[in-house]
């Protein structure tokens, strides 16, 4: 009996010694749809007024808060000690990337207020229940239904080398001539689970370097080195063509990747509320080597190469075969094929001497393939003559080095004849009319014919009276939007001001909230939402931030202003009802039209009192 009752005095006096301590706790990072526990703890079971900082909109709040108390007594030597804690749970999902903070929480714990420390959480990337997609920055791998599964998932702590996971870079030449292209592919080798990779080529010198276009989520295939099965997927390509000749270096990229690692030993209910399993995700580092190629230089070059290398055809048409003298025409000329297309001359289009010419506009039908830039580039050249007679435009040359006769080719279009009438007077007005002639030469323009409107000397607009008019017409307008936009500026700055006049609005709309959860007989939901219309009431009206909510800073903040004692009393006693009737038995729906009308009245009351 001695014994029992030194026992009983020994834990009182370890529960009253203690200090209260409010502790938060949820992962740092988290991915986009990922499923994720945040929970508070504080180390005694004589708690009230528990209420959380305001969660982000960032999160979506599946589940809380949930309440669960632990008591725990140890003997050891003689000597016992008893603990005893109670912890809300949160279950929160992540729905945008960013980083975010939670602020702190508040608890009344043996009559003193408790505050934990904020959370700051960076949500990124995509969760394995969205697809497996990349974060921001990577791309997202998909193999199938390539989820995170036992498969290919190694244990927690498991080393990863570079047989289980690497990159490998090709070129699909080694030795070119210079302008050839050359297609550099990097290739991903793994036997973990991969979810995301990144990394950036840099900016190769001495070559003309464009990315093929794949897809962004990418899949994998199954394929077996040196007896052992890898998942494989062409990472990137790009098509270089090498500008100078000589040994040129592809350095070595470092790309950044997370794997999935799985943790057999955790806890099944520690798995549940962080995602449903023990899978975790870990970074790794992945080199991918680098090369070399060798450019050799082009023969000696003819004076009229158009820096084309590759295969290529010219084509030509003329508009028409007779016009008249001041009439423009069109030609247009086609370059089409396989090869560095962009990198080319443009050709030479030797019109008679008595044609003017224009620079031509150039239209680029070209695409990048694996095998270089294929399609056409479209050159319209626009002339005019000046004069009568039979005139005729000689073939256009284009000179190219062809890398399957490794040597140099000049292709040419067909000549064309051109008869050009006498023109008439009005000749000068069509040739002004054509969208791409402006000018004859550098000083001289088209004359304008036809009517025109004639003013009088001295005739200005500046000094008018539409002038003045005009100038009083934008004063008005200016000071009118000044004073608008002052008077909203003002308005934004008393933030307190209109907090306190939309409280009463928004206590209003989370009490109908509560009455539609007292009809349904949701009790647990009913009385927090009262209990959020009540604190959140007092607190916009008078102020206060949430870290100084108290029943006796309220009592005080409403006595300053002049609230009766009595209108006081009925708004504490409304929480503490509220308090009380959401653990009392009996009546459920009776004990929520109570604590329903206490609220209404003393908010009611108060905004009396205030008006």
């Amino acid at each position: 009996m001695v014994l029992l009752l030194q026992f009983l005095v020994f834990s009182l006096h370890s529960s009253i010694c203690r200090a209260q301590t409010l502790t938060a706790h949820a992962p740092s990072q988290v991915a986009v749809g990922q499923q994720f526990r945040l929970t508070y703890t504080v180390d005694t079971q004589n708690v009230s007024d528990f209420r959380v900082g305001s969660i982000p909109d960032a999160f979506e709040v599946l589940m809380g808060p949930s309440r669960s108390s632990q008591t725990s007594i140890q003997m050891i030597n003689g000597r016992t000690t008893q603990s005893s804690s109670i912890t809300f749970t949160y279950i929160l999902v992540g729905t945008k990337n960013g980083s975010f903070t939670i602020p702190a929480a508040h608890i009344t714990a043996e009559g003193k207020q408790v505050s934990s420390s904020s959370l700051k959480i960076q949500v990124s990337g995509q969760g394995y229940s969205q697809g497996g997609q990349g974060g921001q920055g990577g791309q997202g791998v998909q193999g199938g239904s390539r989820q995170r599964n036992e498969q290919d998932a190694r244990d927690a702590g498991s080393r990863i080398t570079g047989s289980d996971l690497y990159i490998k870079v090709s070129a699909n030449k080694k030795r070119v001539r210079e302008q050839e292209p050359v297609l550099l592919t990097y290739k991903v080798f793994t036997q973990v689970s991969l979810t995301q990779l990144e990394g950036k080529m840099p900016d190769l010198q001495g070559f003309h370097t464009q990315e093929v276009p794949l897809p962004q989520q990418k899949s994998f295939k199954i394929e077996n080195i040196n007896g052992r099965n890898y998942q494989t997927v062409t990472w990137s390509q790009y098509v270089m063509f090498p500008q100078i000749t000589g040994k040129l270096k592809i350095p070595s990229l470092t790309f950044n990747g997370i794997v999935v690692v799985q943790n057999r030993a955790i806890d099944p209910f520690e798995a549940f509320f962080n995602g449903g399993s023990g899978y975790t995700e870990v970074k790794k580092q992945i080199v991918a080597p680098g090369l070399e190629i060798q450019v050799d230089p082009l023969p000696q070059r003819p004076a009229d190469f158009s820096n084309g290398v590759g295969k290529f055809n010219i084509t030509a048409h003329l508009d028409k075969t007779e016009t008249k003298a001041n009439d423009p025409i069109s030609l247009r000329v086609t370059v089409s094929g396989t090869g560095n297309l962009k990198l080319i001359k443009e050709p030479q289009v030797n019109f008679p001497k008595d044609f003017d010419r224009y620079d031509p506009k150039v239209t680029d039908k070209t695409k990048l393939t694996t095998q270089g830039i294929e399609g056409s580039v479209i050159y319209d050249f626009l002339a005019v003559p000046r004069h009568q007679g039979k005139y005729e435009i000689p073939p256009v040359e284009f000179t190219y080095f062809d890398l399957g006769s490794n040597s140099y080719k000049t292709i040419k279009t067909q000549s064309f004849e051109l008869n050009v009438a006498k023109g008439n007077n009005t000749g000068g007005s069509s040739v002004a009319s054509q969208e791409d002639l402006r000018l004859l030469n550098k000083d001289i323009r088209y004359i304008k014919l036809g009517n025109t409107k004639q003013k009088a000397v001295g005739d200005f607009f500046f000094g008018s009276t539409w002038y003045w008019i005009m100038l009083a017409v934008l004063a008005l307008v200016f000071i009118s939007l000044f004073v608008i936009f002052r008077h909203r500026a003002i308005e934004n700055a008393d933030i307190a001001g209109k907090r306190a006049g939309k409280a009463n609005k928004v206590a209003t709309r989370r009490l109908r909230k509560a009455a539609s959860l007292m009809h349904e007989g949701r009790a647990d939901g009913f009385y927090d939402e009262v209990l959020r219309a009540l604190w959140g009431y007092v607190g916009d009206k008078l102020s206060m931030p949430v870290e100084q909510l108290s029943r006796e800073n309220i009592a005080e903040r409403l006595q300053e202003r002049h609230v009766h004692q009595s209108v006081i009393d009925q708004f504490i006693g409304a929480l503490d009802e509220c308090e009380f009737e959401r653990y009392a038995p009996g009546d459920a729906k009776g004990n929520m039209s109570k604590v329903y009308d206490k609220a209404m009245t003393a908010i009611g009351e108060i905004e009396k009192c205030r008006k």
